[in-house]
């Protein structure tokens, strides 16, 4: 197939790339690289499957029509503005960038009738009060404009599926880590507790560290993404994806420090915005797509850890 990933020089979006090049599709990305880097990418240039690399935005209307010129089969829209944060203290941005720019590959996507496989969040959700999982029905708690903007994002995808029946998915993978992953900013709370470990830092926890992730190896989250936009099961469906299984982030870093004084707790910057537990469960991307994780927390740890200390070394 001809696909193209928006954000594919992203952490997440390099892996979906990865993976559509080993499953032997034509691959073009757009990124405006302000999250990704375009050296993740480094290692594809050279493929023939891998058609191009443009940077650029999607609200970048005269650029959209260019690139929808090719007969593509899949758009999976990964770019995004992505941090709690930025939304938080900038929402019109957020909002551009996650809501319009949606809706401006939508109408590409329509006038071509190009699936589209919409990335968006676990932070969408109320928190999770059992350890029977948040399934694709629980309630939605946009408790960030982030979160505002990707509920608002999913609810345009749907309606182009019902308004006009074109082909599209909703994705809410939970927390996301391993390789290529930034070990700075938001979002990378394994990466930086391994990165800040290796450099004999401290690793600060916002808040009590109570609140609890359901952590997903990012080479699973791809093939979750990849095969949600193959199925035509899966048009007009929200999914989930996580490991099922969920830990408070005391329990991780002290999974990851290499000693107990060096576990340190902060201020929390947004507290308002805190999920306090997040645990997934996937039964419904098992049932429809046959995805379930293959990576265990542990040895992701390990594989992410081996390659931080590579990067650096």
């Amino acid at each position: 197939m001809k696909v193209l990933v928006t954000g594919g020089a992203g952490f997440i979006g390099r892996w979906v790339v990865n993976q559509l090049l080993l499953d032997n599709h034509e691959v073009w990305v757009l990124d405006d690289l302000s999250n990704g880097e375009a050296q993740n990418l480094a290692e594809f240039m050279g493929q023939e499957n891998f058609k191009a690399f443009i940077q650029g935005d999607i609200q970048d209307g005269p650029l959209l029509e260019e690139i929808f010129k090719i007969p593509l089969d899949i758009c999976y829209h990964l770019a995004a503005s992505i941090n709690v944060q930025d939304s938080i203290d900038d929402p019109k941005t957020t909002f551009n960038n996650d809501v319009v720019g949606t809706f401006n590959l939508l109408e590409r996507c329509r006038s071509r009738g190009t699936k589209m496989v919409f990335m968006s969040t676990c932070m969408v959700y109320a928190q999770a009060q059992s350890d029977q999982g948040v399934s694709e029905q629980w309630p939605t708690k946009p408790a960030s404009p982030y979160a505002g903007a990707k509920i608002a994002g999913e609810n345009l995808v749907l309606s182009y599926y019902y308004a006009y029946r074109l082909p599209v998915v909703v994705l809410r993978p939970f927390n996301t880590y391993g390789p290529f992953q930034k070990s700075s900013g938001e979002g990378g709370v394994v990466a930086i507790f391994i990165q800040r470990n290796l450099q004999g830092e401290t690793l600060n926890i916002y808040g009590d560290g109570t609140q609890t992730r359901d952590l997903l190896y990012v080479e699973d989250c791809a093939r979750f993404v990849t095969m949600a936009g193959y199925s035509q099961d899966a048009d007009g469906h929200i999914l989930n994806a996580g490991l099922g299984r969920d830990i408070s982030i005391n329990d991780l870093a002290r999974l990851i420090a290499s000693s107990p004084e060096q576990i340190q707790h902060v201020p929390h910057i947004h507290p308002q915005s805190e999920v306090p537990k997040l645990l997934c469960d996937f039964s419904k991307a098992k049932s429809m797509l046959g995805w379930e994780p293959g990576v265990s927390l542990e040895e992701g740890i390990r594989r992410t850890e081996a390659w931080i200390r590579d990067k650096e070394s």
